[in-house]
Protein backbone atom coordinates (compact mmCIF):
# COMPACT_ATOMS: atom_id res chain seq x y z
CA UNK A 1 0.00 0.00 0.00
CA UNK A 2 1.19 3.60 -1.01
CA UNK A 3 1.84 5.86 1.82
CA UNK A 4 0.48 9.71 1.24
CA UNK A 5 2.98 11.43 1.44
CA UNK A 6 5.01 9.40 -1.14
CA UNK A 7 4.26 11.23 -4.63
CA UNK A 8 3.48 9.36 -7.21
CA UNK A 9 5.05 8.60 -10.44
CA UNK A 10 2.41 11.00 -13.26
CA UNK A 11 2.51 13.98 -10.10
CA UNK A 12 6.55 14.38 -10.66
CA UNK A 13 6.49 13.78 -13.85
CA UNK A 14 8.46 10.60 -13.88
CA UNK A 15 8.62 8.32 -16.96
CA UNK A 16 10.71 4.83 -17.24
CA UNK A 17 13.49 5.19 -19.62
CA UNK A 18 12.77 2.37 -21.79
CA UNK A 19 9.58 4.01 -22.34
CA UNK A 20 11.54 6.70 -24.28
CA UNK A 21 13.96 6.66 -27.30
CA UNK A 22 16.18 9.06 -27.83
CA UNK A 23 18.42 9.97 -31.30
CA UNK A 24 20.99 12.15 -32.31
CA UNK A 25 21.53 13.90 -35.53
CA UNK A 26 23.70 16.46 -37.33
CA UNK A 27 22.60 18.62 -39.94
CA UNK A 28 24.64 21.42 -42.14
CA UNK A 29 24.16 23.41 -45.08
CA UNK A 30 25.61 26.28 -46.99
CA UNK A 31 24.22 30.02 -47.11
CA UNK A 32 25.34 32.39 -49.66
CA UNK A 33 25.78 35.13 -46.57
CA UNK A 34 27.39 36.16 -43.60
CA UNK A 35 27.33 34.64 -40.79
CA UNK A 36 25.98 37.66 -38.56
CA UNK A 37 22.54 37.61 -40.99
CA UNK A 38 22.40 34.07 -41.05
CA UNK A 39 22.77 33.93 -37.14
CA UNK A 40 20.06 36.51 -36.87
CA UNK A 41 18.09 35.54 -39.32
CA UNK A 42 17.49 31.74 -37.69
CA UNK A 43 17.41 33.10 -34.07
CA UNK A 44 14.02 35.29 -35.08
CA UNK A 45 11.45 32.64 -35.25
CA UNK A 46 8.91 34.85 -37.17
CA UNK A 47 11.75 34.51 -40.17
CA UNK A 48 12.00 30.77 -39.65
CA UNK A 49 8.20 30.43 -40.34
CA UNK A 50 8.36 31.50 -43.70
CA UNK A 51 10.64 28.33 -44.50
CA UNK A 52 10.02 25.87 -41.71
CA UNK A 53 7.58 23.33 -43.36
CA UNK A 54 5.52 22.61 -40.18
CA UNK A 55 5.22 25.85 -38.58
CA UNK A 56 1.45 27.81 -39.18
CA UNK A 57 1.97 30.37 -36.79
CA UNK A 58 4.80 31.40 -33.83
CA UNK A 59 4.21 33.53 -30.85
CA UNK A 60 6.57 35.17 -28.42
CA UNK A 61 6.07 34.46 -24.98
CA UNK A 62 8.72 36.11 -22.87
CA UNK A 63 12.23 37.78 -23.48
CA UNK A 64 14.52 38.37 -21.12
CA UNK A 65 18.25 39.18 -21.30
CA UNK A 66 21.13 37.28 -19.92
CA UNK A 67 24.83 37.71 -18.76
CA UNK A 68 25.72 37.10 -22.43
CA UNK A 69 22.74 37.49 -24.80
CA UNK A 70 19.60 36.92 -24.37
CA UNK A 71 16.69 34.27 -24.00
CA UNK A 72 13.30 34.30 -25.81
CA UNK A 73 10.24 32.01 -25.63
CA UNK A 74 7.46 31.54 -27.98
CA UNK A 75 4.50 29.39 -28.75
CA UNK A 76 4.47 27.67 -31.76
CA UNK A 77 1.82 25.70 -33.44
CA UNK A 78 3.20 23.54 -36.25
CA UNK A 79 0.98 21.31 -39.04
CA UNK A 80 2.13 17.97 -38.96
CA UNK A 81 0.79 15.39 -42.00
CA UNK A 82 -0.08 12.16 -41.08
CA UNK A 83 -1.84 10.39 -44.27
CA UNK A 84 -4.63 12.17 -45.38
CA UNK A 85 -5.06 14.64 -42.06
CA UNK A 86 -2.85 17.33 -40.69
CA UNK A 87 -2.19 17.42 -36.85
CA UNK A 88 -2.12 20.65 -35.37
CA UNK A 89 -0.08 20.38 -32.28
CA UNK A 90 0.43 23.43 -30.10
CA UNK A 91 4.17 23.39 -27.79
CA UNK A 92 6.82 25.93 -26.35
CA UNK A 93 10.03 26.32 -28.09
CA UNK A 94 12.89 28.55 -26.38
CA UNK A 95 16.34 29.78 -27.59
CA UNK A 96 19.61 31.11 -25.91
CA UNK A 97 21.28 33.58 -27.86
CA UNK A 98 24.05 34.48 -26.63
CA UNK A 99 26.04 37.75 -28.12
CA UNK A 100 28.16 35.38 -29.89
CA UNK A 101 29.10 31.88 -30.18
CA UNK A 102 26.34 28.56 -30.41
CA UNK A 103 22.82 29.01 -30.34
CA UNK A 104 20.83 26.41 -27.97
CA UNK A 105 16.92 25.94 -28.59
CA UNK A 106 15.08 23.57 -27.25
CA UNK A 107 11.45 22.55 -27.93
CA UNK A 108 8.69 20.58 -25.48
CA UNK A 109 5.94 19.35 -26.82
CA UNK A 110 2.69 16.71 -25.46
CA UNK A 111 3.23 13.41 -25.55
CA UNK A 112 6.95 13.76 -24.13
CA UNK A 113 8.52 15.00 -27.29
CA UNK A 114 11.67 16.54 -26.59
CA UNK A 115 13.90 18.56 -29.17
CA UNK A 116 17.04 20.03 -28.30
CA UNK A 117 20.01 21.49 -30.10
CA UNK A 118 23.19 23.55 -30.59
CA UNK A 119 23.34 25.56 -33.90
CA UNK A 120 26.57 27.19 -35.02
CA UNK A 121 27.06 29.46 -37.70
CA UNK A 122 30.80 29.09 -39.02
CA UNK A 123 32.30 31.26 -41.81
CA UNK A 124 33.62 29.76 -45.04
CA UNK A 125 34.54 31.14 -48.65
CA UNK A 126 30.79 30.55 -50.01
CA UNK A 127 29.40 32.20 -47.01
CA UNK A 128 28.38 30.64 -43.82
CA UNK A 129 27.83 26.81 -42.51
CA UNK A 130 24.52 26.15 -40.57
CA UNK A 131 25.19 23.07 -38.52
CA UNK A 132 22.66 21.89 -36.35
CA UNK A 133 23.36 19.34 -33.47
CA UNK A 134 19.49 17.69 -32.87
CA UNK A 135 18.92 15.61 -29.47
CA UNK A 136 15.26 14.30 -30.28
CA UNK A 137 13.27 11.96 -27.53
CA UNK A 138 9.84 10.78 -27.58
CA UNK A 139 7.71 7.73 -26.45
CA UNK A 140 8.73 4.79 -28.30
CA UNK A 141 5.66 4.29 -30.19
CA UNK A 142 6.44 7.63 -31.90
CA UNK A 143 9.75 7.98 -31.83
CA UNK A 144 10.63 6.63 -35.87
CA UNK A 145 7.85 9.18 -36.90
CA UNK A 146 8.91 12.08 -34.42
CA UNK A 147 12.60 11.21 -35.64
CA UNK A 148 11.44 11.26 -39.04
CA UNK A 149 9.53 14.38 -39.04
CA UNK A 150 11.86 16.42 -37.63
CA UNK A 151 14.96 15.94 -39.32
CA UNK A 152 12.95 16.24 -42.81
CA UNK A 153 11.50 19.22 -41.40
CA UNK A 154 15.04 20.91 -40.30
CA UNK A 155 16.50 19.80 -43.78
CA UNK A 156 14.04 21.81 -45.41
CA UNK A 157 14.06 25.01 -43.09
CA UNK A 158 17.99 24.86 -43.60
CA UNK A 159 17.79 24.41 -47.35
CA UNK A 160 14.74 27.32 -47.25
CA UNK A 161 17.44 29.66 -45.19
CA UNK A 162 20.10 28.84 -47.72
CA UNK A 163 17.50 30.09 -50.64
CA UNK A 164 16.15 33.01 -48.67
CA UNK A 165 19.96 34.00 -49.14
CA UNK A 166 20.67 32.73 -52.71
CA UNK A 167 21.21 36.31 -54.91
CA UNK A 168 17.93 36.76 -57.56
CA UNK A 169 15.89 34.79 -54.83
Amino acid sequence: MRRETEPRAAEIGYWQPWLLSRAERTLTEEVPAAAELVRDFYVDLDSIKAVHPLVVSVRTLSRHQTADGYEQTYCVVDRIPLGALNLRVSYWARLHVPAHGDVTTEARQFPRVRLSGRVSFDPIAAGTRITERLRISAPRPLAAMTVRKAVDAHRAMLAGIRDHFRPGA
